[in-house]
């Protein structure tokens, strides 16, 4: 199994989950015709697409994938703020109820962003074993065992971000919006110190603002808090997700 991502930030987010048999999309924020290339015009493979929350660069492409006849999941909020006109509708799911997809299990859980309904996702799939995926969300409340991968939101250093309005580059008002909904670095190491990471094999940091973070800093920080393989969500990232390695 590997994932690939085809966009990680404030402009746009997707990430596939594929090996030759199936594919697993989370996030519509990227044109159809990049997800066809991705996985092969392989539309037959993909079971599903997963979309966390509402705002656009999550979601601005959900009807192209309607349209390529892909079964697109989100929360009944979500569902209601995206509004998608047409014949095939996106697909309500429940918080804490578990819904398989063929090979996939999906769990999607509640998170702290400033939108309505947003959703995390559990996913259990026996080649990669269990991924949590968290994006957009300046908290979690819930504690997860037995993860084999996590993809976490690591958006900024409070630090840096502070900078960023002492010198005139983000407007209070921004800043005070990215603390109650986004994750920062201290809140990212802290959750993953909260979890079970015996089993962990990758941990990709995810949504990074171009503004209010050092990639490298975070990446090193992560890496030696945790002791696990930290990779940076960009757009091109290929990597192996295996339960083993």
């Amino acid at each position: 199994m590997k994932l690939t991502v085809l966009a990680s930030g404030s402009k746009a987010n997707c990430y596939v989950l594929q090996n030759e048999n199936t594919a697993l999309i989370i996030e519509a924020g990227v044109p159809m015709s990049q997800v066809y290339e991705c996985i092969g015009y392989n539309i037959k493979k993909v079971v599903a697409c997963l979309v966390s929350h509402e705002h656009k660069d999550h979601c601005k492409y959900v009807g192209q994938y309607l349209d390529a006849g892909i079964d697109v999941f989100a929360s009944s909020g979500t569902i209601e703020a995206i509004d998608i006109a047409g014949f095939r509708k996106m697909k309500p799911l429940i918080g804490k109820k578990v819904v398989v997809m063929k090979e996939w299990s999906i769990m999607p859980f509640d998170v702290e962003h400033d939108c309505n309904d947003p959703f995390g996702f559990l996913i259990y799939h026996n080649e990669c074993g269990n991924l949590l995926f968290a994006t957009d969300t300046y908290y979690l409340k819930y504690r997860f065992d037995d993860l084999n991968h996590i993809l976490i939101e690591c958006n900024y250093q409070d630090e840096v971000l502070k900078e960023s309005v002492e010198k005139g580059l983000l407007h209070p008002v921004v800043r005070r919006r990215t603390l109650q909904s986004h994750m920062s670095l201290r809140t990212c190491i802290k959750t993953l110190a909260e979890n079970k990471l015996s089993n962990v094999v990758n941990i990709v940091l995810l949504h990074l603002s171009s503004l209010n973070s050092d990639e490298d800093h975070m990446k090193t920080k992560i890496g030696l808090n945790t002791g696990k393989r930290v990779f940076i969500a960009k757009k091109g990232l290929v990597i192996d997700i295996n339960k083993d390695f």
